[in-house]
């Protein structure tokens, strides 16, 4: 059953709202129709089309609803459009149901958080319960929120469609941030009691992999899967038995996913072939996911090739000059240079990113690294007062601690 419910919710969520127009009806008779699913199939046996099962019974759900609800003439024509089996009109360059609720999700005229409960709901299938608690609010507050979201979609008259050609790259941008936003959320949540949130990795992956199989040729959307792929594959490393975070260097790379590499390796191996034969350059999202496989192809961080991890911050700045481009930039830099001339290039930063708790983590241990231990401890402890993930708390904490004995570096980490 909850194979079935990931295969085919956002199928769907994204058929019935074609074909109703309404997503809150959509919502819900796809979630009666699951419970429904739950309670007959135990008894009765899983049927041989389950996907069909479900959308047909959603469908009759949502017919019975729109009757219930209304007697105006509107909803009957709405309740009787279950009938017309004729294919929808065009509406983009990619015809899927789901791709078009995508966009919707994802419209820029919606809040950023908006966008993400949407995206996570109408989507993934999460309960609003479930969307709650990853980002700590109140059920009743996000419940709030995704009805404000489908209001706002209603009153701006924003489209239930893929974007025209011209506009789908911008607008596939705006979707690929929502789905990363989600996944780095899981991978170091930024409040509360759990260090890394499984279900939130899990659900952009698999939202990764939609969009994946929605839009195959587009380079950015294949890098951004690379990119958690890769980043996930080392989640069994990332924390200890005692609940502290494990860094890149200090992580067992014996430990790392090798199935989950070997996906994210080919995906980007696919794309370098595809800019070799003349496609588009790499964009954000490949770049990114280039200098994580760099870092997981080395045998140990000693073998790391910071050369390339430079170059590839050097192109990747070309594309998005922000300041954390730039202090992750400068913590490759120190590798190649030493500490000190990384810590040069990371103090140019602080205006920008003085509330930014891993800017505090890069000083503090370049500023351990040169030897100058009464500073990094002030840096370990204003990245600590602004860190809330309780892994990374333990680690630096840990790190600071340890200043009083630490000696000048003997090698990179």
């Amino acid at each position: 059953m909850t194979r079935v419910h990931h295969e085919e919710w956002a199928r769907v969520v994204a058929g019935l709202a074609r074909r109703f127009g309404d997503l809150d009806v959509a919502e819900e008779a796809a979630a009666e129709a699951f419970a429904a699913a739950a309670e007959r199939w135990p008894r009765d046996g899983v049927p041989p089309n389950p996907g069909g099962w479900v959308t047909t019974t959603a469908a009759r759900k949502a017919i019975d609803r729109l009757r219930r609800e209304s007697q105006r003439d509107a909803k009957h024509q709405a309740a009787l459009m279950v009938h017309d089996d004729t294919p929808a009109e065009p509406t983009g360059p990619v015809e899927d149901d789901r791709l078009r609720l995508v966009f919707t999700c994802c419209h820029p005229a919606l809040a950023m958080e908006a966008r993400v409960a949407l995206t996570l709901r109408l989507l993934g299938g999460l309960t609003v319960g479930e969307i709650a608690r990853a980002f700590l609010v109140q059920e009743t507050t996000m419940a709030q929120r995704i009805t404000r979201a489908k209001a706002k979609i209603v009153a701006a008259h924003i489209p239930y469609r893929v974007p025209s050609a011209c506009d789908l790259r911008e607008r596939v941008t705006g979707v690929l941030a929502v789905v990363y936003l989600v996944f780095n959320e899981g991978y170091l949540t930024g409040a509360g009691d759990d260090a890394v949130r499984v279900d939130l990795t899990d659900e952009a992956i698999r939202l990764g992999r939609l969009l994946r199989g929605l839009l195959p040729d587009d380079g950015e959307v294949t890098g951004l899967l690379a990119l958690m792929l890769l980043t996930d594959a080392r989640r069994p490393a990332r924390v200890s038995r005692t609940g502290e975070l494990v860094t890149l260097d200090e992580q067992d790379r014996g430990a790392w996913d090798r199935e989950l590499l070997a996906e994210g390796r080919a995906l980007l191996e696919e794309r370098l072939m595809a800019v070799a034969a003349g496609g588009e350059r790499p964009g954000r999202y490949q770049l990114l996911a280039a200098i994580n496989l760099v870092h997981t192809d080395a045998p140990s961080a000693r073998d790391t090739d910071w050369s390339r991890v430079v170059a590839l911050y050097d192109a990747l700045a070309c594309l998005d000059p922000s300041p954390i481009v730039r202090l992750n930039r400068a913590v490759a830099l120190a590798e190649l240079d030493g500490p000190l001339v990384g810590l040069a290039e990371v103090d140019r930063l602080g205006d920008a990113l003085e509330g930014y708790h891993a800017f505090h983590v890069a000083r503090a241990d370049l500023l351990r690294r040169a030897g100058r231990s009464a500073e990094a401890r002030t840096a370990y402890d204003r990245a600590i007062e602004l860190t809330g993930n309780p892994a990374e708390r333990a680690h630096l904490t840990r790190r600071r601690d340890q200043l009083v004995s630490a000696g000048p570096p003997t090698g990179p980490r």
